[in-house]
């Protein structure tokens, strides 16, 4: 159920894409921000205690290193882990160096979700509005429908794969505090830079605002 779950949140994106047909990006800011602060507040509340729970003296360089892999990440992708995609960067050949980048990404993202935390949903709430962004780019860079939906097919595929590593293999296994904690790195970088940029010239926005602390709440009492 986790693996279906994570692998139809990207065609629910897709999905909402065509239903909705956003034209701006920026009018999904509101729901943006709510997915960046529930991330954050998961990562905290209930990931950042699961490694430091064993011996502590290199969590945080595990965990610097995940900030430091996903601003290398962002080189290539651009910004797509926290909605930015840029067309122009792109022919309408498949994204390779998009799709990759997004997958290291994925991959990670599906290690620390286990049934005794609520990183499932947390991801999903991540995953659709980044899915619609792709999604809604994508076709205004008049990309083929069957090359939308391989990329969305194999971008969907990572993260159950990420977790069904993490399950299914004794490496993964052994080391799977350190590579929490390097998915750690990576969700407060996007996540951060969700919530920093989903303020506009930095004024202060009332909806947004409200989004925010509604999604630490429910976080919290999750």
């Amino acid at each position: 159920m986790i693996y279906v779950l994570l692998f139809t949140s990207v065609f629910i994106g897709y999905l909402l894409a065509l239903i909705l047909k956003v034209k701006e990006v920026k009018t999904l800011s509101i729901y943006l921000a709510f997915s960046g602060a529930f991330l954050l507040a998961l990562t905290i509340f209930e990931l950042l205690p699961e490694v430091y729970k064993g011996p502590t003296e290199s969590i945080g360089v595990y965990i610097i290193s995940g900030i430091l892999l996903q601003i290398v990440l962002e080189f290539f992708s651009q910004g797509a882990e926290h909605g930015h995609v840029h067309v122009h960067e792109y022919t309408n050949s498949f994204p390779w160096l998009l799709f990759i980048s997004l997958s290291i990404h994925a991959l990670l993202e599906g290690v620390p979700i286990t049934e005794n935390n609520n990183l499932l949903i947390g991801i999903m709430v991540h995953k659709i509005p980044i899915a619609l962004i792709l999604s809604v780019f994508f076709i205004k860079a008049n990309y083929k429908k069957t090359t939308i939906l391989l990329f969305l097919f194999l971008f969907g595929l990572m993260t159950p794969l990420g977790n069904w590593l993490s399950n299914n293999f004794e490496i993964t296994q052994n080391y799977h505090r350190e590579i929490t904690a390097v998915a750690i790195g990576v969700f407060f970088h996007v996540s951060t830079t969700i919530l920093f940029e989903s303020s506009k010239n930095h004024q202060f926005n009332v909806s947004k605002m409200s989004a925010v602390i509604l999604a630490i709440i429910i976080a919290y009492f999750l």
